[in-house]
């Protein structure tokens, strides 16, 4: 396996090296980029990956100008720091990182380094290091815009308690959203199904209808039988105390909540059900019976051409995260080619709007913000919702 890597990583540096070292005697007027990531460990693939898509970005630029300088950013804060000190040495001030977030503060200590992180964490960029990964941030706002064209009017925002629900909380703080609630959940599907119950007040629900159903037993008027058939189709009686649902979580624990508001007889067709971005992971419904909801997202035609190009070209399914390292190569450039040369992260406050394979986005007042699509899954479909 390792030699099987150093064969593919051999590869890309050769057409790196084929593609943009060109005109070696002109240095002063290259673009150098570094790249850090993962090329050793358990996300050996994945810095892979990422080399592949940069790859694709540069055949696009189609500029020799540009150079490329990998290094592995390993799985522990030794190598990150090892790997940045070279950069350093090698007049390399403009790197495109990927690193575990718990590592990012490292990254401060490079005040001369810029780091274009494909991290999702932050909107705001901090010190020397600006995220172009999906902010939360971006998503709330496109959902706040969203919430606000269906007139729903009470809202209640789920989120896991874990080391995480901070970080949710003063995003939510930020929007500034009217007219709702936060509600922690537990990651224990045992007790999240008790609060969810608790939420949707399901036991008191679940006795109006017992005492319904009673009542019209027996009952030889029409009307009656009518309301007693309806009845005997449902699991509770009684509306809950809110129209719309947010939840920021994904993979099986949003599973278990979409399960668990499904048991408590909370519907998509009554309740508005949104969650925060999934890279249109059908298998999302696979667990569930809700069989609809909405999310943010980046541009679904975009994110599909690049995958099939991606498969086609390299005979493998990316990451959901390669689209992003495509797209801030196209960024370096960019700003590259409009300034004259990237010296801080000051350099990114263009202010324009650019348009990229994820979509549009802006970056002003130290904050990239990205204009995401509502999506909805619906019957194992991605459909785009105008507003």
């Amino acid at each position: 396996m390792k030699k099987l890597f150093t064969i593919v990583l051999s590869y890309l540096l050769i057409t790196f090296n084929t593609f943009v070292f060109a005109n070696e005697n002109n240095n002063a007027h290259h673009l150098k980029i570094g790249v850090l990531v993962p090329l050793s460990g358990e996300l050996k693939s994945l810095g892979e990956e990422i080399l592949y898509a940069i790859n694709l970005a540069l055949y696009d630029i189609n500029d020799p100008k540009i150079k490329i300088f990998p290094k592995d950013s390993g799985y522990d804060k030794k190598k990150i720091i090892e790997s940045c000190n070279q950069f350093r040495d090698e007049k390399i001030n403009i790197i495109l990182s990927l690193v575990d977030s718990k590592f990012v503060k490292d990254l401060y200590n490079f005040k001369d380094l810029t780091f274009v992180s494909l991290s999702n964490m932050d909107s705001n960029i901090r010190e020397n290091v600006i995220m172009t990964g999906i902010n939360l941030e971006s998503q709330l706002l496109a959902i706040k815009k969203f919430i606000k064209k269906e007139k729903r009017k009470k809202t209640v925002i789920l989120f896991p308690k874990n080391k995480y629900s901070k970080h949710v909380e003063k995003n939510i703080q930020l929007i500034n959203f009217t007219n709702t609630r936060l509600f922690k959940y537990d990651e224990d599907p045992k007790i999240l199904t008790r609060q969810i119950e608790k939420l949707t007040n399901y036991k008191q629900r679940k006795i109006n209808l017992d005492s319904r159903v009673k009542k019209l037993e027996g009952s030889e008027n029409p009307k009656d039988i009518r309301e007693l058939n309806e009845l005997k189709q449902k699991y509770t009686l009684g509306k809950v105390n809110f129209d719309s649902v947010v939840i920021i979580d994904f993979g099986d624990n949003l599973k278990t909540v979409l399960t668990s508001l499904a048991y408590t007889d909370v519907s998509e067709k009554d309740i508005l059900i949104i969650s925060g971005n999934q890279w249109f992971d059908k298998s999302i419904l696979e667990e569930t019976s809700i069989k609809k909801f909405y999310f943010p997202s980046i541009n679904l035609k975009n994110f599909e051409k690049f995958n099939n190009r991606f498969h086609k070209t390299y005979k493998s399914k990316p990451n959901e995260i390669t689209i992003l390292a495509y797209d801030s190569v196209g960024l370096i450039y960019y700003l590259w080619k409009t300034k004259g040369e990237i010296v801080s992260v000051n350099n990114f406050n263009i202010k324009t709007e650019i348009k990229g394979k994820i979509g549009n986005f802006k970056i002003s007042e130290n904050k990239i913000i990205q204009k995401l699509n509502i999506y909805k899954l619906e019957n194992g479909n991605f459909i785009k919702n105008n507003f």
